[in-house]
């Protein structure tokens, strides 16, 4: 049964070819701004809020400074009120509107919506949650940006999560993105390096394995400094050189980084990260970092001091910072500045993003004071996402030095886990694969479930726990959904989503919950976007999980007599498993279909 909805108005922001949300919030705005005609429907609309439990949408009307009593205001609305087949009913309740949509409409319009959206595109790829209002304009996010040969420490894990949910979300928002790995690959640690790899070096341990190997060379050399004052003076007289463009003290060097890049692509692979551009300090030309520096001076914000140049930032309360050491090689603010320049020239972005930890936030806050100081117009744009602690990760061996302990580390917890269940462990096609990929989304899920500055304790056994609202628990749900067809052949494929009854979804208070928790997910994606906080799309996902885990008992497919209400139970669990995956996917899992 297709619907014969009546037309509404445009509003400005809403969009209901693609959030059909909206449109029942436009209906609500159109009925209170008709009764209250000191109001516009576009006013109305902004304060259109979804309800607490057991209502849909509210409306606070104090928030309009209407002139007259909010009793009278609200008595108003109420008796011009008609239903019709968006707005089954509106109560009134101290200062709130509240409104109740009508079922059937909601029920098949969002099933609708989600279906079309996830499996007939233009693209050929599930868009439902997306939305294009970043079209035309491009976005660098830069975040993991390691330390070759230094540790892979938390910090930086917490960075290529969050990171990589940024890029995902402002693709999804219509932005063309790209996604850049700045490598700290300069800086007199490499002079360190090269003194040390005489010594300690050997070309079989570093092609087996770059990044390990260039750190146990880091630590052997370092120890040696300790006891031996000529070891640091080799190393900054060899960083000199290669500052210095001198070939024989950079080609090491580049087979050193270029060995690390390759090892780092295949571990953020399968952590399912992908960067367009692995950049680093040493990337940075010399011609941006003088240009820094000489604007600097021209403005007057520059002091010498023992030869050192300072950038005084006491009148922002962000202290003073060293721009170039006094043996005049640069250091990271400048490298740091100098790039952005360049990125500017280069890319001509309409927005740039830096994932970097909290405890950062002196040095970027200096690093883009810099940039407003130097008058670029594009400094404007520049945000910096910040994020709390990781408290005591550590695998069962000790501590974590590399990234690719913590990846092995979360597949074999994980791996002990499902043997403990025989019967399902049996039933599973790659047990290696699945327990790496339920050990990522535990670790991706413990890391965003909270606002992102708030430190956490890593914890193995909570986050790999199949019970409460951990990553495990997403994986499941979602292999349970996709299970049913599986179990329940017979009733595919599905008719047309026209041919399907789904009114008799109506009987089911959960199944309603169910439709429209999918509703609003591109609403969800919106927000996430304004406030760069994956949390919301966490909670949303455990709340889609937890809906449905209610509606199993009383909403059955498998069993159910009725051919029409069976299909029509199917479709809800698909629509709900597509919107499921959505989510996972924008939060960099990939969903699992067995396990």
């Amino acid at each position: 049964m297709p619907l014969n909805l009546p037309a509404l108005p445009e509003v400005p922001g809403a969009d209901p070819s693609r959030a059909v949300l909206d449109s029942f919030k436009i209906a609500i705005a159109k009925r209170v701004a008709d009764a209250l005609p000191l109001l516009t429907v576009e006013q109305v609309y902004q304060g259109v809020d979804y309800g607490k439990k057991g209502v849909d949408f509210t409306i606070a009307l104090p928030r309009f400074r209407l002139p007259g009593k909010v009793d009278v205001l609200a008595k108003t609305v109420i008796d011009q009120f008609e239903a019709d087949d968006y707005v089954e009913s509106v109560t009134h309740d101290k200062a709130f509107l509240h409104f109740m949509l009508k079922t059937p409409s909601l029920l098949r319009t969002v099933l609708t919506q989600v279906h079309d959206l996830t499996n007939n595109t233009s693209s050929g790829q599930p868009e439902y949650g997306t939305n294009t209002s970043g079209a035309g304009k491009k976005v660098i996010v830069e975040y993991s940006s390691p330390n070759i040969a230094k540790s892979f420490h938390v910090g930086h894990l917490r960075s290529t999560i969050i990171g990589t949910f940024l890029a995902n979300l402002y693709k999804a928002c219509g932005w063309q993105v790209v996604s850049m790995n700045y490598l700290g690959d300069w800086g007199t640690q490499f002079g360190l390096i090269a003194v040390g790899f005489e010594k300690y070096g050997s070309e079989e341990e570093l092609q087996k394995d770059a990044i390990k190997h260039l750190f146990d060379v880091y630590v052997n050399i370092n120890k040696d400094a300790e006891s031996d004052p000529n070891v640091k003076a080799e190393a900054a007289a060899w960083f000199k050189r290669m500052e210095d463009g001198d070939e024989d003290a950079l080609k090491n060097w580049r087979v050193w980084r270029e060995l690390s890049v390759k090892k780092y692509a295949e571990e953020y692979d399968r952590l399912n990260v992908h960067f367009d551009v692995y950049t680093g300090e040493s990337k940075v030309g010399k011609k941006w970092q003088d240009y820094a520096l000489q604007r600097l001076e021209e403005m007057g914000l520059i002091s010498d001091v023992e030869g050192a140049k300072l950038v005084d930032l006491e009148k922002w309360k962000l202290g003073k910072a060293v721009l170039r050491k006094k043996d005049g090689t640069s250091i990271y603010l400048t490298r740091d500045i100098g790039g952005a320049v360049e990125r500017y020239e280069q890319h001509k972005f309409d927005k740039m993003i830096y994932v970097i930890s909290s405890q950062q936030d002196l040095h970027t806050a200096q690093f883009i004071k810099v940039l407003h100081l130097m008058e670029f117009p594009w400094a404007s744009t520049i945000e910096h996402v910040n994020y709390g602690l990781v408290l005591g990760m550590s695998t069962r061996k000790g501590t974590v030095v590399f990234l690719e302990q913590i990846i092995r580390e979360a597949a074999s917890v994980m791996h002990e886990q499902m043997k403990k269940n025989e019967e399902k462990y049996a039933a599973v096609e790659d047990p290696e694969q699945t327990s790496l990929e339920v050990g990522l989304a535990a670790i991706k899920i413990q890391d965003m479930a909270a606002k992102r500055i708030n430190n956490y304790t890593f914890n193995w056994d909570r986050m790999t726990s199949f019970e409460g609202d951990t990553g495990p628990y997403l994986q499941y749900a979602h292999v349970r959904l996709t299970s049913l067809t599986r179990k329940n052949p017979e009733l595919l494929p599905l008719p047309a989503p026209e041919q399907i009854a789904a009114e008799t979804l109506a009987e089911h208070p959960a199944a309603r919950e169910i439709v429209f928790l999918l509703g609003t997910y591109p609403d969800v994606v919106r927000t996430a976007l304004r406030t760069h906080e994956p949390s919301g799309v966490v909670t949303f996902a455990f709340r889609l999980a937890h809906a449905i885990s209610s509606a199993w008992e009383t909403v059955v497919v498998k069993g159910e007599a009725d051919v029409e209400r069976a299909r029509a139970r199917m479709w809800l669990y698909l629509c709900a498993r597509d919107v499921l995956g959505a989510a996972m996917r924008l939060l960099s899992i990939r969903p699992l279909e067995r396990m």
